[in-house]
């Protein structure tokens, strides 16, 4: 059998998440099987194994990639030195979340749809899978720091309420992300420029002028 390079392992278990992914996408994390995954990679149930170790290994490295989805931009521009606004924050992932394709952890091309619909399964993973809590919490925490420090130096440049406290408004913030997701995956919420719209005029200060309508 010929050797297996790292380049050739690393594009097979690429091959084995995307086709759990769709797996899960369609048919949800409990009603897919490690069989049923290695099916639509077209690989013995056997192999499988030689890449993952099992069914939550897999999963937890489909959570990565829609964290990485929801909150990747809004922490670019969070650990920027420029000084931005709630609502450049939230506008600024739903503008990924808008997208048809993004590129993952590997550098492939993914489906926005299977990756946000396999996000909103994760929540359920984990009230009983304490890895996927334990690597949630501490992104969710990464995040929640980047975005409470981008609320400060907002707040010392005057385009935050100086009554906001930080580390409360970010996770204000990271709710409403978690909302829109919510929405667009249940209830079909695709009008990302209307949404983006909606939220700077519901935090804009009532005194300033609306540059939001056309």
């Amino acid at each position: 059998m010929p050797r297996l390079t790292p380049e050739r392992r690393e594009t097979k278990r690429a091959e084995i998440v995307a086709a759990a992914r769709r797996c899960f996408s369609r048919d949800g994390f409990h009603q897919t099987s490690m069989p049923d995954i290695a099916a639509e990679a077209g690989v013995s149930a056997g192999a499988a194994y030689r890449y993952f170790a099992g069914k939550d290994e897999i999963i937890l490295a489909i959570a990565g990639d829609a964290f990485r989805l929801v909150f990747g931009s809004i922490e670019q521009l969070a650990a920027g030195t420029s000084a931005v606004s709630v609502a450049d924050l939230v506008t600024a992932s739903l503008e990924v979340l808008s997208a048809d394709t993004v590129t993952d952890a590997a550098g492939h091309e993914v489906p926005v749809e299977e990756l946000l619909r396999c996000a909103v399964q994760t929540w359920s993973e984990l009230l009983r899978n304490d890895a996927a809590r334990a690597h949630a919490l501490e992104g969710f925490e990464s995040v929640r720091g980047s975005i409470a420090s981008a609320l400060r130096r907002g707040q010392e440049a005057g385009v935050v309420a100086p009554a906001l406290e930080p580390e409360r408004g970010a996770r204000v913030v990271m709710g409403l992300l978690h909302g829109f997701l919510l929405q667009r995956v249940a209830f079909d919420l695709t009008d990302t420029t209307g949404f983006n719209d909606d939220i700077r005029t519901l935090l804009r200060d009532p005194g300033e002028p609306d540059t939001t309508r056309r």
